[in-house]
Parts: C-alpha cells; sequence; structure tokens
C-alpha cells in the first residue's frame, strides 16, 4: 500500500469509527443501504458456494461445511452424493462407512451422526423430503439455525433469516453493525437492518467479501470496495 493510500485508509477509519460511535437507528439503516449497494456492485453473482442439485444434498453439505471449507466439502459431496442419493440411503448407511466417507471434513463422527439422525427424521416425519419450514428444519438432528437458513435461503428462496457463519459474524462486527458475539443474536440484529428480501443475498455478498477481500487477520483495505463505510472496528491501522 502506498503512503498516500495508507493515509486515506487511516483517516478514513478514524472518521468512520468516531461517526459509527454517534451513529442514529436511521444512520445505520442508511449505512447499511449504502453497504449493501457496494457489496451487491462488487459480487453481482455471488452465490451459495457449495455444490449441490437439490434441498438433500445442501443439507448434507452444510452439514459437512462445519470447520471445513467449501472447497473441502465440494470435493467430498462429489463422491458422496452419487453412493448417497436419498434421505433413506443415509438412514440405512452403517455409521462406520458414512464416518470413512467424510471422514477429510474433519469433526466426522458428530457429523455423521447429524446426517443419519436428520435423515431419519426426514423419512419417518417428512415423506423423505426435506422440510420447508424454519421450524420443521430445526427439529432435525444436527440442525441449527444456521444450517436451516442456508437450505431455505437457497434450495427454496425462502428468506426465514441470515446465515450467520465465521465471515458474516466477523465482518458484521468489523463493520460495527453489532457488538454481539452470540450468532443468534447477530442474526437478530442484521435481520433488522437488512431488508427481508435481502437476508439470503446479504449473507452471500458478506461471505465473498470476507473471502475475497476482507481476511481475517489482513484485510485488504486498500482496495476495498466499501472502506469508507468501514470503522474497521478490531482491525490495526497499519494492516
Amino acid at each position: 500500500m502506498e503512503l498516500s493510500e495508507f493515509n486515506f485508509c487511516k483517516l478514513s477509519s478514524l472518521v468512520s469509527f468516531q461517526s459509527v460511535r454517534r451513529e442514529t437507528k436511521e444512520g445505520k439503516a442508511a449505512r447499511v443501504k449504502k453497504i449493501i449497494a457496494g457489496l451487491r456492485k462488487a459480487y453481482p453473482d455471488a452465490h451459495c458456494e457449495l455444490n449441490y442439485s437439490n434441498p438433500l444434498e445442501l443439507l448434507i453439505a452444510t452439514i459437512l461445511s462445519a470447520q471445513c471449507t467449501d472447497k473441502r466439502v465440494n470435493l467430498v459431496t462429489a463422491e458422496l452424493f452419487k453412493k448417497y442419493r436419498s434421505a433413506a440411503d443415509y438412514t440405512a448407511a452403517p455409521a462406520a462407512e458414512l464416518e470413512q466417507a467424510i471422514r477429510t471434513t474433519g469433526f466426522f463422527r458428530n457429523k455423521a451422526k447429524s446426517i443419519k439422525t436428520a435423515a431419519q427424521a426426514i423419512v419417518e416425519w417428512h415423506g423423505g423430503e426435506v422440510p420447508r419450514t424454519m421450524e420443521e428444519l430445526l427439529t432435525l438432528g444436527g440442525v441449527g439455525r444456521k444450517t436451516a437458513n442456508v437450505v431455505l435461503g437457497n434450495a427454496f428462496s425462502v428468506n426465514a433469516g441470515v446465515v450467520v457463519d465465521t465471515h458474516v459474524a466477523r465482518l458484521s462486527q468489523r463493520l460495527g453493525l453489532t457488538r454481539e458475539k452470540d450468532p443468534q443474536k447477530i442474526e437478530q440484529q442484521l435481520m433488522k437492518l437488512v431488508p427481508e428480501n435481502q437476508w439470503t443475498l446479504f449473507s452471500h455478498w458478506l461471505i465473498w467479501h470476507g473471502r475475497r477481500r476482507c481476511y481475517a487477520r489482513t484485510p485488504d483495505c486498500g482496495h476495498c470496495e466499501i472502506r469508507a463505510l468501514c470503522p474497521r472496528i478490531g482491525v490495526s491501522l497499519i494492516s
């Protein structure tokens, strides 16, 4: 980063931080609107980067994505989805066999248990089809709000909430949109700030920005598309 660029970033951060501290509810809403416009322009094709062809595949992929990269999950599911094509297939699969198939995603025993429990509930209570409501999805074993929001928003185009993964949590705090640490509390605050019809897309935009620009340790502030709107909370001025 050139000196002039660094000074601009440093100055804008200081000014933005002070303004965010005094920000009214209306002011924050206006800033969020500008953030959305900036991210939409930067990532017009933002989408879920897990590979899937139906709701069940997305549900399984999302369970596997916990503490694992989408790239690794996609490598695993490329073979997994050829072998297991229905909820009944996962229910019938021996635990050891399923564990081996997903081993490289990490925490494979817990993930295999969650997959089998969810699949069994889908078979027994939903006719083998992934349910389409938040309430029903949350009754499936191993499925929390994050996973349910991913499935509803991407497989069914239902905006029931905001997906809060590590990127969304980190960027929401860095942008000064929340001070909360708990994912559910972060989600509730974001749902109040972001228009309902953009809840799913907002998650994609933040995730893409977090992966491509706003890195955890060394964010690329010099080229950031929304740097004038960001107080860079928790980021060193020399990063």
